[in-house]
This record gives structure tokens, sequence and C-alpha cells, in this order.
């Protein structure tokens, strides 16, 4: 049972350093990344669709966005969903496809970006807390129901905190290694 406890927090763990990592592709370095698109969707026949599902959607450079809509109708469609995502450029359409041209970071803005690193970095902190205190609760309820004992109980404790702190050593290198990343120029 304890087994099945550790082996949830690992799980639960696990995904909240994925979620960790697949939110810092969100965030713009130096060079340009079309992670950076992942959160704007467009209006497809009533539907609001992920933009890589109906264009291709291309880093032609260190500092360019190429969009090209599988339909020539949608360029419209997706010049206002990236204007309206707010990304920090305007979109300019060609007639063939949709660019982005991203000017070199500032410093300021460099700095920003580090700081959201590291406030995305305390949210998957706090997440790897609550998983703690769900496994600490199910000990307490196996205790409580006397399938475990004190001793057990206590060792229980004892490698949650150990799975915690590790987990957390983890995310703490991931930030520092995304602000390195963020502040070198």
């Amino acid at each position: 049972m304890l087994n099945e406890i550790y082996t949830k927090q690992k799980q639960q763990s696990d995904k909240s350093l994925e979620s960790l990592k697949k939110d810092f592709t969100t965030i713009r370095t130096g060079k340009v990344n079309i992670n950076i698109l992942d959160h704007v969707h467009v209006d497809y026949y009533g539907s609001l669709t992920p933009l890589n599902q109906v264009a291709t959607v291309l880093a032609t450079d260190a500092s360019t966005i190429s969009i090209t809509p599988w339909e020539k109708t949608m360029l419209k469609t997706i010049e206002s969903a990236i204007a309206a995502a707010n990304i920090g450029v305007n979109p300019n359409n060609d007639g063939e496809s949709v660019k982005l041209f991203f000017p070199p970071m500032t410093r300021e803005q460099r700095e920003e970006n580090a700081k959201n690193a590291k406030a995305m970095g305390e949210k998957a902190k706090i997440a790897i807390r609550n998983i703690r205190k769900d496994a600490n609760d199910s000990i307490k309820k196996l205790e409580k129901d006397k399938t475990v004992s004190e001793d057990e109980a206590k060792k229980a404790y004892d490698e949650v905190q150990k799975l915690t702190d590790n987990y957390t050593t983890k995310i703490d290198e991931l930030v520092k290694n995304k602000e390195a990343e963020l502040l070198k120029v």
C-alpha cells in the first residue's frame, strides 16, 4: 500500500515537472521558438483550433516565424488571432503567409522573462507540495485504519519528504538553467 502511495506521488510529480518544461517553452529566449504560439487558437469553421493545426509554423531564422495557412482564406483569421494573443509582435500578412518579426530582446525583457520563469517554478513547487500533502494524508488514513504501524508510517513520511525534496531540487535546477538561458545575450 505504501509503495502505491510512492508510485502515485512520483507519477504526479513527474507530470508537474513536464508541465513546467512545457510552460518554459512558451517563454521567449534570445532566438525565437515556435512554441511561443502554442496558446494561440484560431476560429476554424466555428471551433477554436490550435494554430499549428490549420497552418505550417516555421522558425525561418533566429528572429522570424513564418505561418503559412493550409487555406488562404485563413490569413486574416490567423493574423487577428495572433494580434489578440499579445505575444509582443505585430503579424505581417504578405498575401501568402503571416510573418512575425521579433526584435532583439532588451535587458529588461530578459529580466522580466527570467522573473516569469521563476514564478512558473514556484507554481510547480506548490504543486509538488500539494502532492506531498495528498501522500501524507493517505499515510495518515492508513495509520488511522491500523493498516500500517506507527514506525512504518514514520518511515513513509520520511520517504514522501525525500521524494518531495528530490523534485524540488529538480525544479530549482530547471529554473536556474532557464534563467541562465534567458539572461545570456
